[in-house]
């Protein structure tokens, strides 16, 4: 749908309110915006020339993504509670997952904690707190189909991580790295 306040187009539905399209950025598939919950404005700002075909947009309600000018994103799931921050000329393949949070604690107690929480029963109860680290990939990276990218993580610019790699930490720009976990393999 397009209007005066998105100069892009979303194909399939209401944008939601607090979502910025840059022109000619072209947003595509049915559950793209199926668990946004963001309420901070933006909460979602894709810049100009982008598309981003079959790609969710989990946001939680105190989190932010920005994705900059002549990205073209398929079929990814972006996953924050925080912040995911794409730079510009990014292309990132099916499959990939980028994610700033665990989204459950790891210690064993704790996740029974959290399970109780969330039930029935934990009526009110509150969730223990849960790790959380911005994502930030800069400028002129190629990540490859089937990737999982984890929290807390840089990806600088001019990477480039093969398909199927598990990154979980920082990438030096210009870095060629695959593996799970990834690792660096040339530059």
């Amino acid at each position: 749908m397009r209007n005066d306040h998105h100069p892009g187009l979303w194909m399939d539905g209401e944008l939601p309110p607090n979502c910025r399209l840059g022109e000619r950025t072209v947003v595509t598939g049915a559950t793209a915006f199926k668990r946004f919950h963001s309420r901070r404005d933006p909460g979602l700002t894709i810049g100009a020339n982008s598309t981003m075909d079959g790609v969710q947009f989990a946001i939680g309600a105190e989190a932010t993504v920005s994705i900059g000018d002549f990205c073209y994103l398929t079929n990814a799931v972006l996953l924050a509670e925080l912040e995911i921050s794409i730079g510009r000329y990014v292309i990132i393949g099916w499959n990939t997952t980028i994610a700033d949070t665990d989204f459950h604690p790891l210690a064993p107690a704790l996740r029974i904690q959290d399970a109780r929480a969330l039930s029935p029963l934990g009526r009110g109860m509150a969730r223990p707190t849960i790790a959380r680290a911005p994502v930030v990939i800069e400028d002129d990276v190629w990540i490859g189909p089937s990737c999982t990218i984890l929290k807390g993580v840089r990806i600088g610019r001019g990477a480039f991580i093969e398909p199927g790699s598990v990154v979980t930490r920082d990438v030096e720009p210009g870095a060629h790295v695959l593996g799970n976990p990834a690792r660096e393999v040339a530059r």
